[in-house]
């Protein structure tokens, strides 16, 4: 675990790939295929080209690039903190970690590679070996999805951001107006915490935050595309917030460049959004905050970075 973790904090100081090379748990396996772009059809694409360990495995990019430059749909979220989470995707099309780690693979707009013709590749050469060393089988779709799931889950935030050192008693970790914005956060004025909770900041639920309206540019139906049930129109998982302020850009379509666009969205969204439809009922109104509460939460949510990252 260590030498896991090791490399993960090396990986942040500019390293684009990582070789591991001898892999002896499922874990370093996972590390290794996550940074090799073998599980791409023209090998240009790896996962981190996408998932970026130095922005806490997000992209930069509104929309991330694939193979042959195709741009995706939808921003990359952090592949960090995913293993207590329930489905993947803004649409909630997996429903294991297992079920997600593939899919990227076979997107014809991302990696553009069949799951089996990546199996083929590994078997064909020293991949084939480190499966067998560590899962006493030749590489499969499943063994090739519990190599990288044992990877991610890696990737868990060791509670060392200021807001964590704070709940652990240093009062001095937040600022003053950090402390304010986490007031804010978790009371009825901002109404955060009732969709970011638990200890990742998301209750994995559905939301509609306003941002469908069946225009050009804001038409993406969410999670009704999974289930066609009409309440669901417009709904996106709701992302945790570990390390949000390095994610940028926010939302599914990327549409905000930083907390504090965030946050005036949030407080007024029909300034931003005219006619959404099946828009959440807690933001039906606006919230009022003023000048100073937003300069308080946005300091909380940058109070939510791990210290890894700080600086970075």
């Amino acid at each position: 675990m260590k030498y896991v973790y090791l490399l993960f904090v090396v990986s942040l100081f500019g390293l684009s790939t990582i070789s591991i090379e001898n892999p002896t748990t499922a874990a370093e396996l996972g590390e290794k295929l996550f940074f090799d772009p073998i599980l791409s059809l023209d090998t240009t694409i790896s996962c981190a080209s996408c998932h970026i360990p130095a922005f806490a495995f997000a992209d930069t990019n509104r929309f991330s690039l694939g193979v042959a430059g195709q741009q995706g749909s939808r921003n990359t979220p952090s592949s960090m903190n995913m293993m207590m989470r329930e489905r993947f995707f803004f649409d909630g099309r997996a429903a294991t970690l297992h079920e997600q780690v593939t899919q990227p693979i076979h997107n014809p707009v991302e990696m553009a590679l069949s799951v089996q013709a990546a199996v083929s590749r590994l078997r064909g050469n020293e991949y084939a070996t480190y499966f067998n060393a560590i899962y006493g089988a030749a590489p499969d779709s499943a063994l090739l999805a519990d190599a990288l799931v044992a990877y991610i889950f890696t990737l868990e935030s060791p509670g060392n951001s200021a807001f964590d050192k704070w709940m652990a008693g240093d009062t001095a970790a937040m600022s003053a107006s950090a402390v304010r914005g986490r007031t804010l956060f978790m009371g009825d004025k901002a109404k955060c915490f009732d969709c970011h909770f638990s200890p990742d900041f998301t209750g994995d639920e559905f939301r509609n935050i306003g941002l469908y309206n069946a225009s050009d540019t804001l038409n993406d139906v969410g999670r009704f595309e999974m289930t066609k049930d009409s309440s669901d129109l417009g709904k996106f998982k709701v992302p945790g917030l570990r390390n949000i302020a390095i994610t940028t850009p926010y939302m599914h379509n990327g549409m905000f460049q930083t907390l504090e666009e965030v946050v005036d969205y949030y407080d007024e969204p029909t300034d931003f959004v005219q006619g959404a439809m099946n828009i959440d009922t807690l933001l039906q109104k606006p919230l009022n905050l003023s000048a100073q509460e937003k300069i308080d939460l946005v300091a909380f949510l940058q109070a939510l970075t791990d210290e890894q990252f700080v600086g970075e």
